[in-house]
């Protein structure tokens, strides 16, 4: 177990210490902004929309490991998906990390599930699910989440 735990460590390094589609979207369409008042972690999420499919998406912020590597992973597994789709990851995701004793759909989560072990740290889970609820609000219409 330990060599797998070594595993999730180091796919979470390699997002924090190189985030995938941290940029500016120029053309985004669906613009939020999340903020995690307890720890400072923050985050602007854009994404353009086309035809019911996430085109194209990109953050942008500062904050932990946790909460970079997390939107990093995200952003991953929603470009060039349906919306819908976007919303079935969000879900799996919020439910492994929200109750980790459920079942977790490794197919539709994939290397997301190297975030699973967050649950054990109750105070970190915020910054794990902050792009998330991002992500939510953003593709609900909603310009701002804080979580607390």
């Amino acid at each position: 177990m330990s060599g797998l735990n070594d595993l999730y460590q180091e796919i979470l390094l390699e997002h924090n210490s190189k985030p995938r589609n941290f940029k500016s979207l120029e053309d985004a369409n669906q613009i939020s902004e999340g903020y995690n008042p307890l720890c400072g972690d923050q985050i602007t999420l854009a994404l353009k929309v086309v035809d019911g499919v996430i085109d194209d998406v990109g953050f942008q912020g500062s904050g932990c490991a946790i909460s970079r590597a997390s939107a990093s992973m995200m952003t991953q597994s929603i470009k060039g998906q349906s919306v819908e789709h976007a919303e079935h990851i969000f879900d799996a995701f919020h439910n492994m990390i929200i109750e980790p004793e459920g079942e977790i759909d490794l197919d539709l989560l994939g290397d997301l599930e190297t975030l699973s072990g967050v649950n054990e740290y109750p105070t970190r889970i915020k910054c794990a699910i902050l792009a998330w609820h991002t992500m939510k609000a953003a593709l609900d219409g909603d310009a701002q989440v804080t979580t607390e």
